[in-house]
């Protein structure tokens, strides 16, 4: 993505089913506070995502390239998964809860759970079970014929109109309270007893994204389709050509005749993406530690009722004072595949990205960026 090359270009080319991740997330305005064994948080957060799940760069390239990467005239397709294309934004308000369950002089033992309001924006679904077909491209135009799949067009608020645009995500990140999920978890510390409030190892699991939200807008749809294009006939893939709305894309395959509904609701539930999150961080000496940090999601990505998750395996080395940090995560994820990248943190602010040093080193597959300010006031 660092490249020179045409993005779109870059996107469809190879063999291999195409995955593409966009995430952006606000933190609002939280606190979070201790009273004997006991501490409490309130916490406030946005999220914005685009999501392509498994697109055959056939399909890709017919439509964006007008098949300018195809070698053949002729292609067959034959996928047994289902393709997706997902926007979401959605915010919440979350109140967590901790207790200090076990403690002795060189052990502590912690549990808590943080409980989820969820406010549901837009939200904007095209899946394409079991595709089968032939893309054919002639004098510039390419046609699909022969073809057959489950469809699903879902879509709420304004992503219906335009799942690329971000003014669209960032407009409609707070909707009606309308959903709700739990996370809970534990963690268990080895004390340093020689170093007053640090430690030798901290580890820790939790279940996060436990819940889902329900869609209600006045242009609220959720359709399946049976889509059926015989092999004397044919569909030309050129007209959605530039078309970023799920509601155009399926009045097109409407107007063509080729679509058959199936099922069909105004107001739809979609499940937020479970995880396991599972840590464990270790000082190696005085100032110095090392992190390893493990997500798998816990849902198919695959629904259509699903916001997705990925999995991600991290190892961060760091230098840590009081109130300066250095950090270097080195992570693996589904998508990007491996990333290096730098942080620091200086009394309450942190900066930092998970990709800085491989954008530098080669053509990264991943961009990211982040940073905050966090205060603290003692303890009550």
């Amino acid at each position: 993505i660092s490249s020179d090359e045409n993005f779109e270009d870059l996107l469809f080319r190879g063999n291999e089913a195409v995955n593409l991740n966009f995430e952006a997330e606000i933190l609002g305005p939280g606190v979070a506070f201790r009273i004997n064994k006991w501490g409490f948080g309130w916490s406030t957060k946005a999220y914005a995502k685009f999501r392509l799940v498994d697109i055959d760069v056939n399909i890709g390239d017919a439509i964006v390239n007008e098949g300018l990467n195809s070698l053949l005239n002729t292609t067959v397709l034959d996928r047994n998964n289902n393709q997706r294309i997902i926007g979401t934004s959605y915010s919440e308000m979350a109140f967590s809860v901790a207790r200090n369950l076990w403690e002795t002089d060189k052990y502590k033992l912690n549990g808590g759970a943080t409980f989820k309001l969820l406010f549901p924006g837009s939200y904007a679904n095209f899946g394409a079970d079991r595709f089968k077909g032939t893309i054919t491209t002639i004098g510039g135009n390419t046609f699909l014929s022969d073809a057959n799949a489950n469809l699903n067009f879902s879509y709420s608020g304004n992503l219906a109109d335009d799942y690329s645009n971000f003014d669209d995500y960032s407009s409609s990140l707070f909707g009606g309270l309308n959903g709700f999920a739990v996370d809970f978890g534990a963690s268990f510390t080895i004390k340093d007893e020689k170093e007053k409030d640090d430690y030798k190892f901290n580890s820790g699991f939790s279940f996060r994204n436990l819940g889902s939200m329900t869609f209600k807008d006045d242009n609220n749809s959720s359709t399946n389709y049976a889509l059926n294009i015989p092999a004397n006939e044919s569909l030309n893939l050129n007209q959605f050509d530039g078309v970023n709305s799920i509601r155009d894309i399926e009045q097109i395959l409407l107007d063509s005749g080729y679509l058959t509904s199936t099922t069909q609701n105004n107001d739809f539930k979609v499940n937020l993406p479970a995880v396991l999150n599972v840590y464990a961080d270790l000082k190696i000496i005085s100032k110095l530690y090392a992190s390893a940090f493990w997500q798998q999601k816990l849902t198919d990505n695959e629904k259509n009722d699903q916001v997705t998750a990925q999995n991600v395996f991290t190892l961060t080395p760091r230098f840590s004072l009081k109130h300066f940090e250095i950090f270097t995560p080195l992570s693996q994820t589904e998508i990007a595949g491996f990333n290096a990248g730098f942080g620091l943190r200086a009394y309450g602010f942190f900066i930092g990205s998970g990709s800085a040093f491989t954008a530098l080193l080669n053509d990264s597959k991943q961009a990211d960026f982040y940073f905050g300010y966090r205060l603290g006031l003692g303890k009550i």
